[in-house]
């Protein structure tokens, strides 16, 4: 079933489900309850993850710039907010779908096996991802990415790819979470599913919307809102790895060069590590003042958890150096998926 947010009366269309760690799907409606209020028509969504903050603003008829370094969810914002018109017809997916006259790589069979899909499944995914990238329109390339991607995570075991855990999906066993159905309903199906989906999800709000997949500190351009919602650090200094937990869908982006960036000493084959300033505990203070001060001239949004590092008096002092009139909005009873910490408030910080 799709998820419906919310909509403005006079717009229907759907963002597609999403099974994103941290998504802010059941925020987007509360968040831009917040930012309404204030007064803005250029917007920068810097931490764009799966685009649902961004896409709710596009349906406000903002002009939306989409940015995430990552390049799988790049290829998401290109599909959902960057994209206007275009969709993918059944011909474009009987065609992704169908075996063409080439000779495929075999990058997944080669080097996944027994770690996140069957061998049929590996070989599968290793045809229509080189389809995918063969595609020459931007536009139907990210759509078919973005129904790729949401088949590989939906057929994953708590929906990360953080473990070699194949076995916890195939054993015949009796289970107290995960849903088998959906594990072993085939890709190709999935696939058709998620296409809809992202059909469904287009539209014109008649302004010149892009994407982005640039470190937050290279984005040229003025804004008049800049709303960040960046990795979260926990109060005992462990960063959400999102390159981790989806190093899967970011290597299926970069399939060409995937094999020379896997880590294969990792038993999951995760991508060799590169440092981030966002999920280091000694420097994501000078990572935040140095983001305020880039866009200081911006009104600043920051969805930010109560217990994370920086504090949240800490960060409210930072912005502080950059902004007069802070207002803290709280989101009280908001746990996300596997997380234990009932404790926590989601916050919106706004600085003006």
């Amino acid at each position: 079933m799709v998820e419906q947010l919310a909509l403005i009366p006079q717009i229907v269309h759907r963002f597609p489900s999403t099974r994103y760690q941290g998504s802010k799907a059941k925020l987007a409606n509360w968040i831009w309850d917040k930012l309404s209020q204030y007064s803005f028509e250029t917007c920068l969504d810097a931490f764009g993850g799966t685009g649902t903050i961004a896409y709710r603003l596009k349906q406000e008829q903002k002009q939306v710039t989409y940015n995430d370094y990552l390049k799988f969810n790049f290829w998401i914002g290109r599909a959902l907010i960057e994209n206007s018109h275009t969709r993918l017809s059944d011909h474009d997916m009987e065609w992704i779908l169908a075996p063409q006259d080439i000779s495929y790589p075999s990058v997944i069979a080669d080097t996944f096996a027994d770690i996140y899909f069957t061998d049929d499944e590996n070989r599968w995914l290793d045809r229509v991802i080189t389809n995918i990238h063969r595609i020459e329109d931007a536009h139907k390339k990210a759509l078919a990415f973005f129904a790729l991607a949401q088949s590989c995570i939906i057929k994953r075991p708590y929906n990360l790819f953080h473990r070699r855990n194949l076995y916890i999906r195939m054993a015949e066993v009796k289970r107290s979470f995960g849903n088998k159905t959906s594990w072993d309903r085939p890709f190709e199906a999935w696939f058709r599913q998620f296409v809809q989906e992202a059909n469904m999800a287009i539209f014109d709000n008649g302004k010149a919307n892009r994407a982005l997949n640039q470190d937050v500190f290279d984005i040229e351009g003025d804004f008049d809102l800049v709303y960040f919602d960046p990795p979260y650090i926990s109060e005992k200094g462990v960063a959400v790895d999102y390159r981790d937990f989806y190093h899967f869908l970011e290597g299926l982006a970069e399939y060409e060069h995937w094999p020379a960036q896997i880590d294969m000493r990792s038993k999951h084959r995760r991508l060799l590590p590169e440092p981030n300033i966002w999920a280091d505990k000694n420097r994501i203070y000078q990572a935040f003042e140095r983001v305020f001060d880039k866009y200081a001239d911006s009104i600043l949004a920051i969805s930010y958890r109560s217990d994370g590092i920086p504090a949240e008096t800490e960060l409210i002092n930072l912005l502080r150096k950059f902004k007069s009139d802070i207002r803290i909005e709280r989101y009280r009873n908001y746990q996300y998926a596997l997380s234990k910490n009932k404790k926590s408030s989601e916050i919106l910080l706004i600085g003006k």
